[in-house]
């Protein structure tokens, strides 16, 4: 048994817990933490996702975290407790990890809601894991090398680029669900094999040239865009499913990858100390890393332009739009990025925008809801509804205001109409070459 180390009364994952402990991982993007959770492990530690969803994960949340705090801090603790008193896991031997942002969100607070949380239960042995690029919360057996985090970006560049293709196949796929399985197959070869930058290249586009082997019909459907706080945006518990919705209502949807995210949280690091001249040790770590970023990031828009589909846009495109909306120094919640977010759709043709957040993040709302009706007045055609997320709302109410917006898209001419050669016929063993 490990032994407890305390460090001005913070519980510390130590060397000892690493070999012996699982690190419990909430979800948000099943893809992209699925990478995560492998390359966790092949750097010497024992993560395990977790894939728990539904009402029982927001009544634990409810029980354990006060109803006025951010939605996605309920949703991510009470995944967390959830496990712990599920029985399936050594109370004794387990660790919880969360994501630390270190800007003005309360993001970077969940941790001691987490850690009251545990209290309250009876279980404040149970060591939390900071996730975060910024020095907070060090332990003796948790760090991010610079190995891993060269992993960790190649792995969200390989599934954001799987993600982005999926959405643009899987509307149109003649056979349901061959898209969702190349994504399985594709996802199990690169945690099966090392993240290594000399493959990179080699299996982007082998990636693009599957998903474009995908049998498809060509079809007239409304594109729809999803921008928001990132949890609420991505995680399917937080959005009650919303990217399932708008494919059921006949939709493709658009969504920016996850890299976005991580580039901000580097850029504002930067902007930081471009504006109030502080920092500049900081600077130059974050500019690197930006600079390596970057470059894997362009890899994709590279072998995207080279096939039949739309490529992302370049995360020095989408800051570029939030010029004359947003300073470049808002980096509360998600800051500028989500008004850029919102201005990148437009300017690529995309009118119809989901502005997803959860209810009462009063950043997010000044950057989304807030930005709204400045974005309206440059951009008329500007098709975008603000739908709120608590453990209070309802489904109902979210897609009745989702399909009011849908019923406008469908009365303009803005469509989908996908670049597409005659019809392939499906072979059982295709698509994918690895």
């Amino acid at each position: 048994m490990a032994e407890l180390v305390y460090d001005n009364g913070r519980l510390l994952f130590t060397e000892e817990m690493r070999k012996e402990y699982t690190i419990l991982i909430p979800m948000m993007l099943p893809l992209h933490f699925k990478m995560l959770e492998q390359i966790f492990n092949s750097h010497g530690y024992k993560a395990e996702l977790l894939y728990t969803t539904g009402r029982k994960v927001v009544d634990e949340g409810l029980r354990n975290v006060h109803n006025d705090t951010c939605y996605p801090a309920l949703l991510v603790i009470g995944q967390l407790i959830d496990a712990l008193r599920s029985g399936k896991y050594d109370k004794r031997k387990v660790a919880l990890m969360i994501t630390q942002t270190g800007g003005g969100c309360r993001a970077s607070n969940y941790i001691s809601l987490l850690r009251k949380a545990l209290i309250k239960n009876g279980l404040e042995y149970v060591p939390v894991v900071s996730l975060n690029f910024v020095g907070l919360e060090r332990n003796p057996g948790w760090k991010i090398t610079p190995s891993m985090f060269k992993d960790m970006i190649v792995g969200i560049c390989y599934a954001d680029l799987m993600v982005w293709l999926a959405n643009q196949v899987r509307p149109y796929e003649q056979t349901p669900g061959i898209t969702d399985r190349l994504c399985e197959r594709w996802t199990k070869y690169l945690c099966e094999t090392d993240f290594k930058l000399t493959e990179y290249r080699k299996n982007l586009t082998q990636i693009v040239k599957d998903f474009e082997s995908i049998p498809y019909t060509p079809k007239d459907l409304p594109k729809v865009g999803i921008v928001g706080e990132v949890y609420i945006k991505f995680a399917p518990l937080g959005n009650n499913n919303l990217e399932q919705f708008l494919r059921k209502e006949g939709c493709e949807v658009v969504i920016t990858g996850l890299l976005d995210m991580v580039l901000f949280m580097a850029d504002h690091n930067i902007v930081e100390t471009e504006l109030y001249k502080m920092n500049y040790g900081k600077y130059i770590v974050y500019a690197g890393a930006k600079v390596f970023m970057r470059r894997v990031q362009n890899g994709i828009i590279k072998a995207v332009k080279s096939s039949r589909f739309t490529p992302p846009g370049k995360f020095e495109d989408t800051k570029a739009n939030s010029e004359g909306y947003v300073s470049p120094g808002n980096k509360m919640g998600e800051g500028w990025l989500l008004t850029a977010e919102m201005l990148e759709l437009l300017h690529s043709g995309v009118n119809n925008i989901v502005c997803a957040q959860p209810f009462g993040c009063l950043p997010n709302h000044i950057v989304g809801k807030g930005m709204i009706r400045k974005i309206r007045n440059a951009h008329p055609e500007a098709n975008i509804v603000a739908v709120d997320y608590d453990p209070g709302a309802t489904a109902v109410n979210q897609e009745n205001r989702l399909k009011l917006m849908l019923s406008t898209a469908r009365g303009s001419s803005t469509l989908a109409s996908p670049k597409a050669p005659s019809a392939q016929k499906e072979d059982e063993n295709t698509p994918l070459t690895v």
